[in-house]
């Protein structure tokens, strides 16, 4: 008896290290890097008039949720680093907190372009592109001339991956309202400000 307790004491000793080591290991750690998956960004923040267009001082809150596809440019430096392109489509939702309209309603698609550090933990991000979409207009002087209405924004900011698929991020944020000349006046509205996000990435 004494002989085969020995025997297994001395099993568990060896197997119990190679099952710890095992088990410390997580699926995630095989996983690709963000830049390689399929991204969900959700992001908001608040933004403010800052053009001549309008006199109206709007203040809005700018909603989207974003796609970004696997990269499909990348240019890799010699510390690990790399600069990628990939493809992005958003839905928009704005809340105009102050202004004629409530709201605004919209799609929108853009090229992002990211610089990703060596671990793959940081990213520098810039986004410039624009869609259409849909206000509730009035006929308040400097407001939006028809419900149908273009736009245009461009955001910079950095993200930080906290896990292999779940990101956080911020920066300044730019969005162009205007109905592109097809109502006189067109008064547009130029706002700016900044957004913060949580980034799925699949």
């Amino acid at each position: 008896m004494k002989r085969l307790t020995a025997i297994a004491l001395t099993a568990l000793s060896v197997i119990a290290p190679a099952s710890a080591g095992e088990l410390s290991y997580t699926p995630a750690e095989k996983q690709e890097p963000s830049w390689k998956r399929r991204v969900m960004d959700v992001e908001t923040g608040l933004i403010w008039n800052v053009g001549n267009n309008t006199p109206i001082s709007y203040r809005i809150v700018p909603t989207q949720i974003s796609w970004r596809l696997p990269y499909s440019m990348k240019k890799d430096f010699a510390n690990g680093s790399k600069l990628i392109a990939r493809h992005q489509f958003s839905l928009i939702g704005d809340y105009i907190q102050h202004g004629p309209e409530d709201y605004y309603f919209g799609i929108s698609a853009a090229p992002s372009i990211e610089w990703w550090s060596p671990n793959d933990k940081w990213s520098a991000y810039f986004a410039i592109g624009g869609g259409v979409g849909l206000t509730n207009s009035t006929d308040v002087v400097g407001g939006q001339g028809q419900d149908f209405t273009l736009n245009w924004f461009a955001k910079s900011g950095l993200r930080y991956q906290v896990s292999q698929d779940f990101g956080i991020y911020g920066g300044a944020f730019f969005q162009h309202l205007s109905n592109g000349g097809q109502t006189d006046p067109n008064p547009g509205v130029d706002a700016l400000g900044f957004t913060m996000g949580v980034s799925f990435s699949f």
